[in-house]
């Protein structure tokens, strides 16, 4: 009976998660007319397969170029990231000095601040530096994470001492130890800061709206935005241009799903 109970709340669970997944290819790949019908069908009548090349040849949505636009960020964001915030997590676990305290707790009340209410005074410097629809724009703002910052100090806490004191007398310097010992024994905490940093990376809507205003320099939810709000909106694209944008993150996350937990486990917040 508990196996019966198990499965069938497993079938469940399975069921409620992929019927988003359904409902988008099924009206991706229908027609308008079955879309908005009174009548729902499991199934459409005739699978439009040449929605997809309809998609892609949009000459007011380049949804091509906005996929590759956000996969240029994602990668130039996730990297740049990696690299500052790890520094800024090793300094604060691992470099005594007087004020680094004070620091920490500093980088942690930026937490508290929201989000929307740094996009004012974030656009004024970006647009005097002549940033607007470019990847500097959208790259740079988004390469310091106080949240990163803090998982990696809260790893680097707990990161073994002797492996560094090993390099140390070695001759390496504490650069040295950083790049050569703790980075290469760090791979699966980095992997699972750079997962969640795609994610939401891919997912920004609101600070690439800002930005990118030239369609060249549209990300994939701006984009999916233009469909939203055309003068003629075509449904059937719409759902089909969102199923098409989140499959690589669907794809990252089952692959690399693993280093998420990993992450959670090693930076210490379970407890």
């Amino acid at each position: 009976m508990r196996a019966i109970l198990r499965w069938t709340a497993l079938i469940v669970a399975a069921v409620l998660f992929l019927l988003p997944f359904y409902l988008l290819l099924r009206n991706g790949l229908a027609s308008r007319a079955e879309i908005t019908a009174p009548q729902w069908t499991l199934f459409p009548s005739t699978v439009h397969w040449e929605n997809f090349s309809r998609l892609f040849s949009l000459a007011d949505v380049p949804f091509a170029r906005s996929l590759l636009n956000s996969a240029i960020v994602a990668v130039l964001q996730t990297t740049g990231l990696l690299v500052v915030c790890s520094l800024a997590g090793y300094g604060l676990a691992r470099i005594p000095y007087r004020h680094s305290g004070i620091v920490f707790y500093a980088v942690l009340a930026t937490l508290m601040i929201p989000t929307s209410v740094t996009f004012v005074p974030s656009f004024v410097v970006v647009s005097s530096l002549g940033w607007l629809s470019d990847f500097r724009g959208l790259v740079i703002p988004g390469l310091f994470s106080a949240f990163s910052v803090f998982l990696f100090r809260q790893y680097f806490l707990d990161f073994p001492r002797e492996l560094e004191e090993a390099g140390r007398m070695d001759g390496l310097t504490r650069w040295g130890v950083f790049w050569r010992i703790v980075v290469p024994n760090s791979k699966g905490f980095f992997a699972a800061v750079a997962v969640i940093t795609v994610i939401g990376s891919w997912n920004a809507f609101l600070w690439p709206l800002i930005i990118a205003q030239s369609p060249d320099s549209w990300t994939v939810q701006v984009a999916l935005s233009g469909l939203l709000t055309a003068q003629n909106p075509q449904l059937n694209l719409l759902f089909l241009a969102a199923a098409v944008s989140i499959l690589p993150i669907v794809l990252l996350f089952a692959f690399l799903q693993r280093y998420l937990v990993r992450g959670v486990t090693e930076s210490g917040l379970t407890g």
